[in-house]
């Protein structure tokens, strides 16, 4: 802390954007640690990395006298949304919920902001408006269950002319409504894609066919047929949107670049790959909505069981050393690491990244945005000169990046990285495919994490069901307790929470195995293999690991065997 600044100043919470006085501020401690006593012990500065968002809303609520409610949204009545500009309550944060007699009873999530009042009083002047406090992702969640974002239909695509598109767009805001029509088709499909929570959207060109569907919660969607005299107009719109140059379709086999779209004033990164082709070309767009990564470990996606978090907790103790999170494309290893990232980041440790894109922003964090990979050499080259405690490296993909990595471990540098292998045990195997040493590997790697994500059922429609068959038992060996245990199930056709698919969201499930320093020993001498190192940890039985806690959350009533055996190879047992 900068003893230099007047005391106002340091006492100042700064959340989400919003700065508090140093007044406020000490109210607003004062009920946090009312609701928890351990964080007495923060610094005001340290309050946006160590408190959830929802327990620092209910401090908001209690400071104001109000209620918190930290789910609003099914509770919205569309009818009194038709006479609100969506736009204008997002960027307000605050939306009506319902009439109750003669109040009208609104979710706001900055209590203080006359906005709410100035803007709803004079379209309900009958009605005394009466808050509570909620989060800012529930208020947009709210506007977005009754806004209507639906796709275009075929005799709408059909209508489009294909004449020259606007060379001048910037900034791309895909909630407001387009004169030209390629500029409001993507924008209909950008938008759509974010109100659905997809992780990615794919444009594919095949013989007879242009389509484009999205992926949610890990599966890709029905296919949306377009005609195909688009498929050249909607690919140089998005190039355009990059300012790259039309030609670069015909001289480049594979284009990587990035732009930023505006979904009711909130900003969402898109990460672009497109590739040649047989008949056309394949576009992979990844929708980066930051609103939704800052995730603390414990919480949302990353509610991971005592268990893990005690393993993943002494993880971050060591002082020195690669942690390496494996896992395939999607699998939410860079969401865990930036929350473990928020766990180590203290004002008297030097954190750098070096991530391409950025993916969640951490206040207190020097964050570097590579380019292009050239960069990466001379880029860590500078970090090792400029006094890091922690390195955060976004993924080990080559021999260069791998020994760099390995040199700020051996220099006395906690390194965080990624890495695609299956399992944890197969990290050790990938860095000798990258050429490091087994010795050098076994002095600096200190733990190997695998990680996955699996399909939650939906909490509304999930139906009980009464164990496993004998078949599933045996194709997945499992033992006979499982024939009458009760369990749960997705319904068929799902219901309209969860947009008939049966299920809603995906949670983080972790592998790890810690490279003591009698284990690095073992390895150096290659007296132990990495499966044999695996088989070790499995009978011991003490570590998190990929099976056992797919089988918790099965156990748990969380998900299904069916969502359980698509991300995790189950055929197999671990005794």
């Amino acid at each position: 802390m900068d003893l230099t600044l007047p005391a106002a100043v340091r006492n100042m919470i700064e959340f989400d954007g919003i700065q508090f006085n140093d007044f406020i501020s000490g109210r607003i401690m004062a009920a946090l640690i009312e609701h928890d006593a351990s964080l007495a012990e923060l610094g005001h500065d340290q309050v946006p990395n160590r408190v959830s968002r929802p327990l620092f809303m209910s401090a908001i609520a209690q400071v104001n006298s109000l209620p918190f409610l930290p789910k609003v949204a099914e509770f919205c009545d569309a009818s009194l949304l038709d006479a609100c500009d969506p736009a204008l309550m997002t960027r307000g944060g605050f939306t009506p919920l319902c009439i109750h007699a003669d109040r009208l009873l609104v979710a706001v999530s900055n209590p203080w902001s006359s906005a709410p009042d100035e803007y709803l009083s004079p379209r309900f002047p009958s009605l005394q408006i009466e808050k509570i406090v909620t989060l800012s992702s529930e208020i947009s969640r709210a506007i977005e269950r009754v806004t209507t974002t639906q796709g275009p239909n075929r005799s709408q695509l059909e209508s489009i002319d294909v004449e020259d598109i606007d060379e001048g767009l910037q900034d791309f805001d895909v909630t407001v409504e387009y004169d030209e029509p390629i500029a409001q088709l993507a924008a209909t499909i950008l938008a759509t894609a974010t109100k659905l929570r997809a992780s990615d959207i794919h444009f594919k060109v095949e013989k007879e066919s242009f389509y484009y569907c999205y992926r949610i919660d890990g599966d890709l969607g029905d296919k949306v047929e377009m005609p195909m005299k688009l498929k050249d107009r909607i690919d140089a719109f998005f190039l355009n949107l990059m300012k790259l140059p039309a030609e670069t379709r015909n001289t480049t086999p594979g284009i990587s670049g990035r732009f930023t779209i505006a979904y009711y004033h909130r900003p969402i990164d898109i990460r672009y790959e497109r590739h040649r082709t047989y008949r056309g070309y394949h576009v992979t767009m990844r929708l980066l909505d930051k609103s939704h990564i800052n995730v603390k470990l414990g919480k949302g996606s990353l509610a991971f069981d005592d268990e893990t978090l005690f393993e993943l907790n002494r993880v971050m103790e060591i002082p020195a050393g690669i942690i390496v999170m494996s896992g395939p494309t999607g699998s939410g290893k860079s969401t865990t690491l930036n929350a473990m990232l928020r766990e180590l980041n203290r004002p008297e440790v030097n954190i750098l990244t070096l991530e391409n894109p950025v993916e969640d922003e951490i206040s207190g964090v020097t964050h570097c945005d590579l380019k292009n990979s050239s960069e990466f050499k001379p880029m860590i080259t500078s970090f090792m000169r400029s006094d890091p405690d922690i390195i955060l490296m976004g993924e080990v993909r080559d021999t260069e990046s791998a020994e760099l990595a390995i040199e700020a471990a051996v220099t006395g540098h906690k390194v965080l990285t990624t890495i695609h292998t299956p399992r944890a045990s197969q990290i050790i195997e990938r860095f000798e495919q990258l050429k490091i040493e087994r010795w050098k590997i076994a002095q600096t790697l200190k733990a190997a994490c695998a990680q996955r994500l699996i399909k939650v059922l939906c909490p509304e429609c999930k139906i009980p069901i009464e164990g496993i068959g004998e078949k599933e038992r045996r194709l997945f060996n499992l033992g006979e307790e499982w024939a009458e245990r009760s369990l749960f199930g997705g319904r068929s056709g799902g219901c309209s929470e969860c947009r008939g698919t049966g299920y809603s969201g995906r949670t983080a499930i972790v592998e790890i195995i810690p490279i003591t320093p009698r284990v690095s020993d073992l390895l150096s001498k290659g007296e132990i293999s990495p499966y044999d190192l695996e088989m070790m940890v499995l009978k011991d039985g003490a570590l998190p690991n990929l099976r056992r806690s797919g089988l918790r959350l099965l156990a748990d009533g969380q998900t299904d065997l069916r969502a359980i055996s698509k991300t995790i190879d189950m055929t197999y047992s671990d005794e």
